[in-house]
């Protein structure tokens, strides 16, 4: 599983980062989901080799501006690009409201067909047909807000070969059937039963990523199976308490501590404050975010920058590698 970061900040871009957008997809497809689409995401796609032709469904967390305001170009260039798939958006039902809004406003006719579903209706996710499964929590913030939880499904049996070589099963057609879970007979009489010959499924690789929240624990009963936690870290606790609680941010040690007590292996903030400056020695850096984290958490760590590609293996280690 890969995930692509094309927005890090929050609020509002810096000359280093955009506002807040990620790419999923399981590694070496071409097809990929997009969650939350700020200001300049289409853009920011332009730099990876992600296209708007292969993307199958659109995840927006909520409906402040910096996570949809990208919406209205991207829907467009994919439409002027030849796209005609239909294309699934799944977030608060206010989501729909804005589209179409700005479709009236600007005349803006797609080639393709929208098709939504909402998460504050409860509507199922199961028929989404995409590279995931997918399921979404409740989040803590100024708006209705939501996160998303990315498991990977359509994972096939594994036949146990050392077995089935030992109790000499022709190596044939059979061998499918048996990964098929289906029972087989040979000509000697025997009935061989699938089950005895399978390996126990590996668990889904999970990616839980979360919109705005100050309230990490809401995630608690859904993320204790995911292999990684996406979350925002928007401040550092002295300047959160300096804002109050009126944004309903997380603040870098609130996340981590979290992540920590649950037992999250891999870690990735994001959704930055832009007062956090990337230069080591400027005051606030985003380097105060890290070390507060690091105060809590001991696993795996990477504060999100834009651009930045990871991918977590089957051992469910999470890497940054070249995107």
């Amino acid at each position: 599983m890969e995930i692509v970061f094309l927005g890090t900040s929050a609020g509002m871009p810096t000359k280093s980062r955009n506002v807040s957008g990620l790419a999923i997809r399981r590694a070496n497809s071409k097809r990929w989901c997009l969650v939350d689409c700020g200001e300049g995401s289409q853009h920011q796609l332009l730099h990876t080799k992600l296209s708007l032709a292969h993307l199958q469904a659109i995840f927006i967390t909520h409906v402040h501006g910096d996570h949809c305001y990208g919406l209205p170009g991207l829907l467009a260039s994919a439409s002027m690009s030849g796209r005609t798939d239909p294309l699934w958006i799944v977030g608060p039902r206010a989501i729909k409201t804005v589209i179409d809004v700005m479709q009236t406003a600007t005349d803006l006719h797609l080639n393709y067909e929208l098709k939504y579903k909402y998460i504050d209706d409860n509507d199922s996710l199961d028929d989404l047909a995409i590279e995931f499964d997918v399921d979404a929590v409740a989040l803590s913030h100024r708006v209705p807000c939501f996160a998303y939880r990315f498991s990977e499904n359509r994972l096939s049996n594994k036949l146990d070969v050392k077995k089935l070589e030992q109790d000499k099963i022709p190596r044939d057609k059979r061998w499918g059937d048996l990964q098929q879970g289906l029972d087989i007979q040979l000509e000697d009489g025997r009935y061989i039963r699938a089950q005895d010959y399978l390996l126990p499924l590996q668990r889904p690789r999970q990616i839980f990523i979360a919109g705005d929240n100050d309230t990490p624990s809401l995630l608690s009963q859904m993320a204790k199976t995911a292999n990684v936690l996406v979350h925002e870290a928007t401040y550092t606790e002295d300047i959160a308490i300096k804002v109050g609680a009126g944004p309903q941010h997380s603040y870098a040690k609130l996340v981590a501590q979290f992540a920590q007590d649950i037992g999250f292996e891999n870690l990735v903030l994001t959704h930055f404050s832009p007062r956090y400056q990337s230069a080591i020695n400027s005051s606030p850096s985003i380097i105060d975010i890290e070390k507060e984290a690091r105060t809590v958490y001991h696993q795996n760590l990477f504060l999100a920058k834009d651009l930045d590609c990871y991918t977590l293996n089957k051992q469910g280690k999470l890497a940054k590698t070249i995107n």
